[in-house]
This record gives C-alpha cells, sequence and structure tokens, in this order.
C-alpha cells in the first residue's frame, strides 16, 4: 500500500512539474511573441537620398540593407512638413492640430529650451502604452516637442513625462546657431523684424526730446526717461539673448541633467550611436523600444573625422553617409546578440528635405527630394513623402514594395498591437496598423483620405478610392515660392502657410498622384470628367474630419513660443555662460578605465 501511495505521489509531482514547464513556455511563448522595436528617424532627410530609392551616388548601404530585407513604402506621407507637428503626430497617432501642435501662427516648431509650450501630458504616446507592458523605453537624440511648463525643473513636456524611461539627447533641436561659423536662422528675421520697430521707437523718442526742446510741447522728463530705459533694457535683453543663444538653447542631456552646454559637434553621432548600443546591450532579456532621433541632417551639419571630405556630396552627403555607419551599429549589435528575428525596425524621416538650405559660401546644404516638388514646410509631396522602411525578419515580406498611402501615424497602432496594449478608446486614433499590409495579407490601405495641414490651416486633401488605382490629391492653397521659378522660398529659407506669403485656389487645384506624381499638370473639368464629383467626395471628407476635431489650448501660440528667462535651464550660473561638459568628461573617464 505504501508504494502505491509512493508512486502516486510521484506522479502528482511530475504532474505538477510538467504543468509548470507548460506555463513557463507559456510565459516565454507571450514573451517573444511581443518584439522589440527600433526607430530610427532622420531629421530633413530627402527620399531621394537613399539608394533603395533611386540615389546613385551616396552611399546608404545599411539603410538599404533595411529595404532588402524588408518593406520599402513607396507613398509614406509625414502627418506635417515641419519637426515640431510631424513629431507630435508620429508619437501619438494622432493630427498634430488634434493635440494642439499646429500653429496659428508663422512660426511651427519651437526654437528655445525655455519655451512654456509641448506636447500636453494628457496626450498618450507609444512609449508610455509600451512602458505599461514591461517595455524598457529610451529616446536618444532629438526630443523638439516641449521641456518645461511653469518652472525650471517640472520637466512636464520632457520625454520622461511621455513614457521613456531614458533619455539622452536634445530638447529642442539642432540649429546653425548651435555652431559657431555656420550663421545664423534668427538673423534676418530678427532684422526684418525689428529693424522698423527700432527705427521708430528712435525717430519718436528724438522728436519729442525735440519738440519738449522747442516748447511746442510739455513732456514730462520722468515719462521721456521710462520710455528711453524700457526702450534700454528691451535692447539689452534681446542682445544677450541672441549673443548667448548657443548656450541657453543648444546642450545635451541624459534625462533631467544637462551634460554639455553648450552641445559639442566632436564625434556626436558615435555617441548617440554608442548610447543607442548600451541601451540594447542592457535589454537583451526584456522587450525594449528604442527611438533612436538623428540631428543628421538638420543645419548646422557636421560629420566626424571618419566621414569628412569623403561623399560625392559635401557636407550634406557626410553626414547621410554617416548616419547610414550608424544604423549599421545598431544592426550588427541585434546580430550579435541573436535580437535580429525578434525586433521590429523602422526607418523614416520627420519631413522631406529642406530645399532652400543654402550655406554663406553657396554650398548646397538640403536634401535630395527625387522627382518630387517642393520640400520641407510645404506639402507638396516633397515635402510630405518620406522615406518608410521596415523590417523584422521571418514576419513580415522581404524585399516588397508597397505603393500604398501609409502615415507615420501608423507606427502607433502597429507597435501598440504588437505590444499587446490596448488603443485608447477615449479619443481619435489616426494611424492605422500597418501588419496586414506589411505581411500581404491586404493589398489596400486603410487610409482612404489624407489631410495634409500646413500649421494649423488645411492645406490640401488625398483621396485614394476603394474602386480605383487612383489617388487624388485636392490642395487649397499653395506657397508662393520666392524667385517664382524656383522650387522653394529662398528669400525667407521657408515657405509660410497664411497671408501674403501664399496663393488661395477657388476652385482648388487637383492632381492624380497616381499619373502625376510630380505634381506637374493641375487637372481641369476639361481634362478630368470627374472633376466636381471627385471635389464633391473631398469636401464632404473635409466636412466629416473638421466635426471631429475638438477645440484644445493652442501649444504654438506665441504666449508659448517665446523665452521665458524663468524656464532657462542652466547646467552651472549665467555669470559663467552655462557652461558644462560632463559628457566629454565621462568619456575621458571611460578611455582612461579602459
Amino acid at each position: 500500500l505504501s508504494w502505491i501511495q509512493h508512486e502516486h505521489c510521484l506522479w502528482n509531482i511530475m504532474r505538477l512539474l510538467l504543468f509548470l514547464v507548460i506555463c513557463q513556455c507559456a510565459i516565454n511563448s507571450v514573451k517573444t511573441n511581443k518584439p522589440n522595436v527600433i526607430l530610427l528617424m532622420a531629421d530633413d532627410l530627402g527620399i531621394g537620398d537613399l539608394g533603395c530609392y533611386g540615389n546613385r551616388t551616396l552611399r546608404t548601404s545599411n539603410i538599404d540593407r533595411l529595404a532588402e530585407e524588408g518593406v520599402t513604402l513607396t507613398q509614406h506621407i509625414a502627418a506635417s512638413p515641419l519637426c515640431t507637428p510631424s513629431r507630435a503626430a508620429f508619437l501619438t497617432g494622432r493630427y498634430p492640430i488634434r493635440s494642439g501642435m499646429a500653429a496659428f501662427s508663422r512660426v511651427g516648431v519651437f526654437l528655445f529650451s525655455a519655451s512654456s509650450g509641448g506636447l500636453p501630458s494628457e496626450e498618450i504616446t507609444f512609449s508610455k502604452l509600451l512602458k505599461q507592458r514591461g517595455y524598457a523605453t529610451a529616446l536618444i537624440g532629438k526630443w523638439h516637442l516641449g521641456m518645461n511648463c511653469e518652472s525650471s525643473n517640472d520637466f512636464c513636456h520632457h520625454p520622461l513625462s511621455h513614457g521613456f524611461d531614458y533619455f539622452y539627447g536634445l530638447t529642442v533641436t539642432n540649429f546653425r546657431d548651435c555652431k559657431p561659423g555656420q550663421g545664423s536662422v534668427f538673423l534676418k528675421g530678427v532684422q526684418k523684424s525689428l529693424v522698423i520697430p527700432i527705427q521708430i521707437t528712435g525717430i519718436t523718442l528724438v522728436s519729442l526730446a525735440i519738440v519738449q526742446y522747442l516748447g511746442l510741447l510739455k513732456v514730462p522728463f520722468q515719462a521721456l526717461g521710462y520710455c528711453l530705459l524700457i526702450t534700454a533694457i528691451s535692447l539689452a535683453v534681446l542682445i544677450f539673448f541672441f549673443y548667448h543663444f548657443r548656450h541657453l538653447n543648444c546642450f545635451l542631456m541624459r534625462d533631467h541633467q544637462i551634460i554639455q552646454q553648450p552641445l559639442s559637434y566632436e564625434n556626436l553621432t558615435q555617441r548617440l550611436t554608442k548610447e543607442a548600443m548600451r541601451f540594447i546591450q542592457r535589454n537583451t532579456d526584456t522587450p525594449f523600444l528604442l527611438f533612436l532621433s538623428y540631428l543628421h541632417v538638420h543645419t548646422a551639419l557636421y560629420a566626424s573625422k571618419n566621414f569628412r571630405g569623403k561623399s560625392k556630396h559635401g557636407l550634406y552627403g557626410d553626414a547621410v553617409e554617416e548616419m547610414d555607419w550608424s544604423v549599421g551599429q545598431v544592426l550588427d549589435v541585434l546580430e550579435k546578440y541573436n535580437l535580429s528575428d525578434k525586433t521590429l525596425v523602422y526607418f523614416t524621416s520627420d519631413q522631406g528635405a529642406h530645399v532652400e538650405e543654402i550655406s554663406s559660401s553657396g554650398e548646397v546644404h538640403g536634401g535630395y527630394n527625387g522627382i518630387y516638388k517642393g520640400g520641407k514646410s510645404m506639402n507638396w509631396e516633397g515635402g510630405i513623402r518620406v522615406p518608410g522602411l521596415l523590417r523584422w525578419p521571418g514576419v513580415i515580406q522581404a524585399g516588397a514594395y508597397i505603393d500604398e498611402p501609409t502615415s507615420n501615424m501608423d507606427i502607433f497602432p502597429t507597435i501598440v498591437k504588437l505590444a499587446e496594449a490596448q488603443l485608447p478608446s477615449d479619443r481619435i486614433i489616426d494611424g492605422h496598423d500597418l501588419m496586414p499590409l506589411l505581411q500581404g495579407k491586404v493589398t489596400r490601405s486603410k487610409h482612404e483620405f489624407l489631410f495634409h495641414y500646413c500649421n494649423a490651416y488645411l492645406n490640401a486633401v488625398r483621396w485614394h478610392p476603394g474602386n480605383s488605382e487612383s489617388v487624388w490629391k485636392v490642395v487649397f492653397f499653395t506657397p508662393n515660392f520666392s524667385p517664382e521659378d524656383s522650387n522653394g522660398c529662398y528669400d525667407s529659407h521657408v515657405c509660410f502657410c497664411h497671408g501674403g506669403f501664399i496663393t488661395q485656389h477657388d476652385p482648388p487645384l487637383l492632381f492624380d498622384l497616381s499619373r502625376d506624381p510630380e505634381e506637374k499638370v493641375p487637372l481641369t473639368p476639361e481634362t478630368e470628367s470627374h472633376f466636381y464629383e471627385i471635389l464633391r467626395v473631398i469636401h464632404q471628407a473635409v466636412d466629416n474630419h473638421t466635426r471631429s476635431l475638438h477645440p484644445v489650448p493652442d501649444q504654438l501660440s506665441w504666449d508659448n513660443l517665446l523665452w521665458k528667462p524663468w524656464l532657462q535651464v542652466c547646467c552651472s550660473s549665467l555669470l559663467q555662460s552655462c557652461y558644462c561638459d560632463y559628457d566629454s568628461e565621462g568619456r575621458l573617464l571611460e578611455v582612461h578605465s579602459g
């Protein structure tokens, strides 16, 4: 009897062990089913700058490898042709107009670290949702979605407040003003904006003094003195700010701490790349989300010694090829730790190339948008049609091309679903899950309509009817190019969205992008028999879309854009010009300890 009891006990133990093994396998299966996600975003890269999109002179073998081993989207659209709104849409899966990240003023991006605007805390980013599902999350590189609200250390808009565990990078962006000798993006605008007001103020004060002296009008000396004092203080603050712009706005942070102020460009891409590789190495056994947001190829252009002077396209080409090297390093570390098959990799640009970027010496510092018209800040195809490459070996098609309208907003629902997180049900998500398209389960994009905003103004609409191969694009207004026969707004450096900077079209311009992707010849009622029917359908879509919008605070209002001294972060003191360099010190310690 004891033998039977003993055997029965052993059998129960074996069943228990088997049950535990099955449970562990199920847990491991769940873990492996949740892929790692690496999002690689260039800044101002033209779709025509990459070999996989037709470039034959720049060497981009690592980025091209993503195309060979994955899917190439040939009609991948940025939700905005400017950095700040495009990145807001990318992170939230929503048109930037819904979050207040689209400007009604002329300036459509954040310019200062001490601005109070930014991505609202109420917005749900994919990083927040993946973090909730146990992902390690990191942003390395450019943020450009605000930092503080009311004090210099509340960090309400900071990446760590939007779901990232780790941040190493810039909270604003890479400006010409950040690199000595590269000119200024502000000087021309400041000169245009301030010369006339200063002249008027000066003439007024001198006139008042003369009238007072001649006795024609009695002006209290105290009032005159106050006017002079206010004018002098205003000018002094302005001169101080622009003289110290580099120190106040161009700095490198690790999490909430400034580690280099002002930013040094020496081996900057190598530092960003090393941080990305270390993050991957720290999380080989944990699902992770890495958003590597390159500073390349926004001006000021830079390249390290190993790449400077090596390309066929000057400093711009050097920067593209250095970025390609960085992509290769990231792919290599995935191979090293056997993570390639467990990782979805995505490569894109936040918008098209900045065609008006020309250095003071006349060298072209902007990229190439291929056959497409216009560039950054415009809703011509050159401004919004961007690279879209996705690779996940064994899961999505390899070497496939998809010529369906897709959006950078689609990444949000795609990776949220892959992480087995729930899409928010309390708001409209404008992106669609790309996986059915990437795996060949469907051949049509879910985007019947895409709405193209120039800041907060609806500029154009794309319509891809379900029963047609046509992709209709209606354009309500176009930027006034300067010079007129050029491909951009060279006189103002970027194109603007309203007033005398644009031409309204009634009826709007109509193109069929499937036949005229270069947007050369607008269709007319004589050349397109369905002209008015197409306009009617698109106007109805606009009405439906407009009704789905709700008023939200304008994060890019002048009040939120302007520099606020009390929000200024400084790693030392203003007397020391906010100088520190803990990043270089850390690297020196590494070298000596090695």
